[in-house]
Parts: structure tokens; sequence; C-alpha cells
């Protein structure tokens, strides 16, 4: 856990301090000062006897007491540097710079546990090894540049790597982002990315004024631990946005299944970050982008007013919040139009965009933005766009921005592409505590991602109608493989999920049996291939008994076959459900449009088991084809919350079942009166 040695210090040792600022230990020792550190400040380097004005002493064996020490010097010897501090200089904070830990193999990764006991023994906190250190409004503890502008109510920032960290920074500088804190974990020998939204969330009412929380992370070691902490610090009313890289693998290590083709560890940190409420992100710009939107004032509604003086961007922007579901909605004739039309010149456009013109002045701009602030109900944000080809200056402009973004209630997002030709007026603009948006279909793009971000849900586990039991002497009773229809028919049936009336012929005699009890028209199908569809074994439309029994001899012939499948023909739409396990994860359950198509097109979206049904609604909305679950140009569409039931009641099975490694039912055939799973395939693997 981090402690208050790590994050305010009253002493800091540089161990392997140097004059030579082109040197870790002599880059931090100078930070450090540039940032004026107001503890005492010591250095240890044994061949230098001053170092930058600096108490400097030859061993740390030499050195008084210190509560934090930061090392850069050679892997092999900082353990050595640790048990003296811990054990005689009651040094209780670790930041370790140095290189050649478990990065580097099984001898590294012995010395890094090494390490970390003597730092757990004491009672110490140790951040790193291999990390850049770290940064907050007390003290400057990196070796690299640039150094943000350190405030309390800036964004904190941990990182998984030291270089994105300071290309996220050289990101965010520009766009006037501060921070609070930046936590560079390095190899997370001790402390790591869960370790850091811990701290946050048991200690949330101290970290109140950083609200905005930034993660990189290129490894989730424990699902539980992220999620309940994120999750925590979203509903206590902070805002979380994060990249995870190195998700982009395909988990298709046993793909026989539609859902393992398109399941992935990806799909896991998905379904993860939307439970937890964490903005998801792909990119530096795109995070960045992210947190000077979270650090505005939060747009309630959907629609958005745009004040532009130039065409092109305008466009644009309104591309990619329509294409996101915000709205540009039209402005009404009105007085507040007519007064809109008499304060702008010949030739302004007073619809939405509002488009003031190239000439336009400071004091149009404030009486647009107070007439949508007052006049305009339907209006919930303002995008406003003003750039410069360098003839004059703008900095007037930059004034009424600064001020009305104080004065209103509804946020403004100021988008100031002139980041060269007015660099001194937008300087003053960021100086005054704004952020900038220097492109507008990035804007566009991060508010959409933010309003299209869940709120997360809670972890309750939906049991009506779900018998826990019998699940479980099911998967008891079964081998490991996939299952047969039998068994799935009783699985479904265990957690209430309808299924199409079905039975297993082995013989002419029985399919014609089967098929008389069931009716015609019905389907049939081969049991023992895993593609059906892929060696023509399904057969729609079955309407005799003669056709039963021709159908059941051509079936039969098909390599793999061991009996033959007869169901009910169900009508509707086609829906697809499906699951796949993740180790430390659990279970991705993943809905969408069904069919033979569904891993051509790949419209699914994800949740973690178990589900709420809030967020079942939420995965069915996010569907490309939700039109069509809703209905489309007067054709009927499917109960979603028979739909949205049906998801949550697999989740919960899942739960109790993690035996099952992948499963679909594909397809699950909906109208708007009922949904029936028509085929279903399973397999469990202990």
């Amino acid at each position: 856990m981090l402690n208050r040695q790590l994050l305010s210090p009253t002493s800091i040792v540089v161990v392997g301090a140097s004059n030579n600022i082109t040197k870790p230990g002599g880059k931090i020792l100078k930070n450090l000062l540039e940032h004026e550190f107001k503890g005492q400040l010591y250095a240890v380097n044994p061949n230098d006897a001053s170092i930058q004005g600096v108490p400097t002493f030859a061993s740390v064996s030499d050195l008084p007491k210190v509560e934090m020490a930061i090392l850069a010097i050679p892997a092999k010897s900082c353990e050595a540097a640790v048990a003296i501090l811990t054990k005689e200089k009651s040094t209780r904070a670790f930041i370790i710079i140095s290189g050649g830990f478990s990065e580097m193999g099984e001898d590294g990764r012995e010395l890094e546990a090494s390490l970390v006991k003597l730092v757990n023994d004491s009672g110490s906190c140790l951040i790193g090894p291999n990390c850049i250190g770290m940064l907050t409004h007390d003290y400057a503890g990196v070796f690299t540049e640039p150094i943000p502008r350190l405030e309390p109510t800036g964004v904190d920032f941990v990182s998984g790597s030291g270089a994105t960290a300071v290309f996220i920074m050289e990101s965010a500088i520009p766009k006037g982002l501060t921070f609070s804190r930046v936590i560079s974990v390095g190899n997370s020998a001790q402390i790591g990315v869960e370790e850091v939204l811990e701290y946050w969330d048991h200690h949330s009412e101290k970290e109140a004024e950083a609200r905005v929380k930034l993660l990189y992370v290129e490894a989730i070691h424990n699902p539980d631990k992220f999620l309940f902490h994120a999750a925590s610090l979203v509903k206590k009313g902070f805002r979380l946005a994060a990249i995870k890289a190195g998700s982009s693998k395909a988990g298709s290590r046993a793909a026989s299944s539609h859902t393992g083709a398109m399941a992935s560890s990806d799909s896991a940190v998905e379904a993860l970050f939307r439970k937890a409420g964490i903005v998801r992100c792909y990119g530096r710009e795109e995070l960045t982008t992210v947190a000077c939107v979270l650090m505005s004032k939060q747009m309630k509604g959907k629609n958005m007013a745009i004040i532009t003086h130039a065409g092109g961007p305008a466009v644009m922007l309104t591309d990619a919040l329509e294409s996101g579901g915000i709205n540009i909605p039209n402005i009404p004739d009105s007085s507040a139009k007519q007064k809109l039309k008499e304060a702008l010149y010949p030739g302004s456009s007073v619809e939405n965009p509002i488009d003031f013109l190239a000439t336009g002045t400071a004091e149009q701009l404030d009486v647009i933005i107070d007439t949508c602030e007052n006049e305009l109900e339907d209006i919930d944000g303002m995008a406003v766009i003003f750039g410069s080809p360098g003839l004059t200056s703008v900095k007037d402009v930059y004034e009424v921005l600064d001020r009305k973004m104080k004065q209103c209630k509804k946020p403004i997002y100021p988008i100031l592409p002139s980041v060269m030709n007015v660099k001194k007026d937008l300087a003053y603009f960021l100086s005054h505590g704004n952020v900038n948006f220097p492109d507008e279909v990035l804007l566009g793009k991060a508010l959409t991602r933010v309003k299209l971000t869940p709120k997360p849900c809670g972890q309750e586990i939906y049991l009506e109608g779900v018998d826990v039991p019998q699940i479980r002497r099911i998967i008891d009773s079964c081998p490991n493989g996939y299952l047969m229809p039998d068994k799935i028919e009783q699985l479904l049936s265990a957690a209430s999920i309808p299924m199409v009336n079905e039975i297993v012929a082995n013989s002419e005699t029985e399919a014609i049996r089967a098929a008389r009890k069931i009716g015609f028209p019905l389907v049939m199908k081969v049991v023992g291939p895993l593609h059906k569809t892929e060696v023509a074994g399904v057969t729609l439309n079955v309407r005799s008994e003669g056709m039963v029994i021709v159908e059941f001899n051509r079936m039969m012939q098909i390599k793999n076959t061991t009996a033959i499948l007869l169901a009910e023909q169900a009508e509707g739409i086609e829906l697809f459900l499906g699951a796949s396990y993740e180790p430390k994860f659990g279970h991705v359950v993943m809905c969408g449009i069904g069919g033979i198509f569904v891993e051509v097109l790949k419209d699914t979206t994800s949740g973690l088991a178990p589900l709420t049904f809030e967020e079942a609604n939420s995965m069915i909305r996010n569907l490309k084809a939700y039109p069509i679950i809703k209905g489309f140009r007067g054709k009927c569409g499917v109960s979603r919350k028979k739909f949205a039931e049906i998801i949550v009641r697999l989740s919960s099975m899942l739960r109790f079942a993690t035996e099952i490694k992948e499963m679909d039912i594909n397809p699950l055939m909906g109208n708007k009166d009922k949904i029936v799973a028509v085929d279903a395939r399973i397999r469990i693997e202990r």
C-alpha cells in the first residue's frame, strides 16, 4: 500500500546521484531541486564529495535517517542498500529506477523477490523497479522530461510503462491538462496498478481534489481487485479512463465454436472496463482528450451546439458527434434565434452549427454563448471552434471563452486549433486553468466514448429460476469435451432458458416417432460434427414423414455423425449468445445477431459474468443491429426484456459452472412474444 513517506516525504536520498545530468541519478536530483522539494535532500555517491550542492555521502551507511530513497544504481547493488536503509535509517518508501530485475529472466526474478521481501518485512512500500519514478505536487522524483504542471486538482495517472507515461504527458501538456500525481510502477514488484487503485479507493476523501484518474495498463494481475476498486471509485464520483495495451491476440486456442473464434483476452478487458465504468481508450491522444473532457463540466444530455467561425471543422465535428449518438439539433424559430440574427453579421448561419464567419468578434461570441446558456433549453453543451490565420491577435476571443467557461453551467468545449499562429494567446488561455481540444474529430470521438461508457453495476447474482444444485449435478456427471444434446437441454432447463422441443433419433423408426411427437414443419440436424452447416448437416422445413426418412438416411452418412436431432422449427429473428472462459477474469458473455454470419459480421458486445439486467440491456443497446432488435421499418422486433433475461440467466449459470470453457447458443429465435434456443454447443474442461 502507498504510504505517507512515499506520497509526501520530509526527506529524500538519491542513491547513485551524479553531477552528470545525462545520467538518471543526476537528472533525478536536478528535477528535485528545480521543482523545489521542500524537505531535506541527500545524495549518495562514493566517487563525488559534492553533488549539485546537496549534502553528499559515500555510502548509505553514512546517511542520517531518511524517509524515502530513490535508487539509481546497478540492480545487484540494490538489495544491500535497501537492507541498510530499512534496518538502520528508518527508510519506509523506495523508488527503484534500476533495471535488471524480473524483466531480464529467472536470476532477475529471484533478485526482485529478495528485494520485495526486505521491503515487506520492514513495512515499507516500493515503486518499481525498472520505472521512471514518481511525480507529486510535493516533489519531482523522475529522471525524465517534460515535467507537467503539478496541482492538487490535476489528474492522477498510473502507468505500467515509464516511456509511455512520458509520451502521454507530452500529449497532455499542450492541451492544458495538469497532473496531481504520476506513478510509474515499472515491474510492479510490490505495488502495481491494482494497488494504486486500492489506495485511491481507501483514501477517497483525501483524494477528493483529483477527481479524474488515468491508467495505462499492460497487465491486469488481479481482475477482481481491479474491478472492485475501480467500480467503487466511479460510484463515489471519480472519473476513470484507461488504455489496456497488449490485448490484440485472438483467444482461439480451441476456437471450434463461434464464441471461441471471436473471444479474446481483449473481450475480457472490454467487459471488465464496462463493468467498472471505465472509459476505455486505445491511444495516447485519445486518452488525454478523454481526460480533458472528464476535467470539464459534465454534459447532462445529448444535445450539442456547435459555435464556429470556420465551416470545415464544424462539419467534421458534426459527423463525429452524430456517429456516436450526440445530437446537433436545429435551433427552432424563436425570439432567441431572432436575437442571434440581429447580433451577427449578414451571411452568418443561426442554425446549428452556428457559423458567425471568419470576421466574427469576441462580442458576438459572447452573445451566442449567452443565448445557448440561458435561452435554448434543448442545448446541453457547446463546442466553440475558433482559430486564427495569424494576422491579428485573438486574445479578446479567448478572454470571453475563459470567462464563459467559468460562468456557464453548461459545459463549453474550446476547439482552438491555431497552436502555432496565436501561440501567446493560447498560452494565456491555458494559463488560466483551461483545457484545449486542438482536434475537433478527436473531441467528438472522446465525447461519445464518455457518453457511451455505462455506470458501474453491482455484483449481485440473479438466481430466480436458476437451479444451482441441478447445474452442479449435471456438470459433475459429464466428462470433458462437448456435451450431448440431452445434457445441454438439462443445463439450459436448470437455468430456465427456454429451448425448442427436440428429440435425438438413432434409427428411422425413432425419427418417425419423434417427428409425430414434435409436429411439422421441423428441423433435422446431425449430432457429432461441430460445424453442422459446413457438412450439410442441417435441413429446414421438413414437412412429411417421407422427407424425415430421406434426410435421416442422408445425414447418417455424414462423417462423424452419431445420431440425428429433430426439433420444432422456430420462427423469428436469429440471435446469438455465447460465453468463453478467460483465466483470472472468468466468463466473458457475448451477444449479437445470430445465424451463419455471426463470425463474419462480428457485431457482438461483451460483458463479464455475473451480469445484471442493466448490463444486459446495455449490451443489447450497444449492438449495431439494435434497430433490428427494436423493430425496423414496420417489421416486428424482439422482446428486449426476454433477451436481457436470458443473457442474465446464462451468466448466473456460468458463475456456478466454471468448467464450461466455451459455449454457443446460435441461433436463439426471437419475436416480440418469446425467445427460444434452437441450437447450442457447450464444451467443458476441468
